[in-house]
């Protein structure tokens, strides 16, 4: 049974005081809080088990190389990914989005189109501009309608030139929940391959990638209680084969001569070096502790906040919240600004308060610029967050507001 009470007490770093008040932590979508389990994770594989994987024969290398693997095994059960060979090892999502445009370089021609959307992380956008410079393909916008994509415009800008199509699941910013089945049928009607952005949506809710029919979805480890360093790129085994490697060296050959060298089978071909063998294995503690919560559990327990939160927001004169108005459309992500204060006071009078969000582009400027802003503040919801944090955050934008305006 959920009980955020409860749940709140496996990590330590909320029990805390921010400039003399308890600390509100409201910023989950850049990062989110460790629990003790992976906490305790991390300090059993360095004082007992580290060793390099996949090299050795000695215990330590074989414990190393069983708990690594398991975690990987976690992974393919938790986005219900066909097999292991599927799960590649990143440093986060950023990592797996640029892998995917290095491998899109690979196919694509001056004739060919990408499409994304305005409302991207930099990490889903930057890498398509460079892949789409290096190859000559051309780069299209999808656009919005009420916080919401504009499937008609999606609908309009994928046609059978379209080689790739890369959408957030979620928006780090709007909030937004993007049909990403929907979007994939469209994708594949035309011969593209879909790609996913899902660093805000594997956190929050249950993500099955086979029924989400994509070709590629990346996410990250810290935003959902592991640690920072570590990430995930799902990729169907069959496109996987035909891709190159992005890097080269130890573990993911076959055989070495002279003059060329050979790749070992998936999902090694992609993962060279030696691994962040603690990060990837606490990964799957912090799996383990999404899973027994319930990740529809967590998904319900922050569409309550929503619910609650965003009313009272609504009637903050001189508040502009971004993204859906039904909030059955977005996740525990509120973007805002006060009428004429910089969102950078507005963070600092909230931490002040003891409040933590974000404030600033977001990574995202060209949504910001679409928006007709420079900036905005953020607060988002997690597991651990209250009705309780959502009062005191009214309560703290109230008296934020009423300072700045003698």
């Amino acid at each position: 049974m959920f009980n955020v009470e409860t749940i709140r007490k496996d990590f330590p770093i909320l029990d805390q005081v921010v400039n003399d008040e308890p600390l509100i932590y409201l910023d989950n979508a850049a990062t989110t809080q460790k629990p003790k389990k992976v906490l305790d994770v991390l300090r059993h594989y360095y004082e007992n088990d580290n060793a390099n994987v996949h090299r050795g024969v000695h215990t330590l290398a074989e414990r190393a190389t069983a708990e690594y693997e398991a975690s990987r095994e976690k992974v393919r059960r938790f986005i219900n990914a066909n097999s292991t060979r599927e799960v590649l090892f990143t440093r986060g999502t950023t990592t797996s989005l640029n892998w995917v445009a290095h491998f899109a370089r690979q196919i694509l021609s001056a004739d060919d189109e990408i499409v994304i959307s305005i409302m991207e992380h930099h990490s889903n956008l930057v890498p398509w501009q460079e892949a789409a410079k290096a190859t000559g393909a051309t780069l299209k916008f999808v656009y919005l309608k009420d916080g919401l994509l504009d499937m008609d415009d999606l609908r309009a800008k994928i046609t059978d030139k379209t080689k790739f199509v890369s959408i957030t699941h979620v928006s780090n910013v709007l909030g937004t929940i993007n049909p990403v089945r929907e979007i994939a049928k469209i994708a594949h009607e035309h011969g593209a391959y879909m790609v996913v952005d899902g660093a805000q949506s594997t956190p929050h809710m249950k993500i099955d990638v086979q029924a989400l029919d994509c070709d590629f979805f990346a996410f990250s480890g810290h935003k959902m209680m592991g640690p920072t360093g570590i990430g995930v790129l799902y990729g169907r085994e069959n496109l996987l084969k035909r891709f190159e490697p992005i890097e080269f060296g130890g573990e993911m050959i076959d055989f070495v001569y002279e003059s060329h060298s050979t790749w070992t089978e998936l999902p090694w071909k992609f993962e060279a070096g030696t691994p962040n063998i603690a990060g990837s294995i606490a990964l799957g503690a912090a799996i383990d502790v999404l899973c027994d919560v319930g990740i529809e559990n967590i998904q319900a327990h922050e569409q309550e906040l929503v619910d609650y939160i965003m009313p009272k927001l609504r009637a903050i004169d001189g508040l502009t919240i971004y993204g859906p108005t039904d909030n059955t459309k977005r996740a525990g992500v509120i973007a805002f600004n006060l009428d004429g204060l910089h969102p950078h006071d507005v963070a600092t009078a909230l931490d002040m308060e003891g409040i933590a969000v974000r404030a600033g582009h977001h990574c995202a400027q060209p949504l910001l610029s679409y928006l007709g802003t420079a900036a905005t503040a953020r607060a988002s919801f997690y597991l651990y967050n209250t009705k309780a944090d959502c009062d005191k955050l009214i309560e703290a934008l109230i008296k934020t507001k009423e300072f700045f305006s003698f």
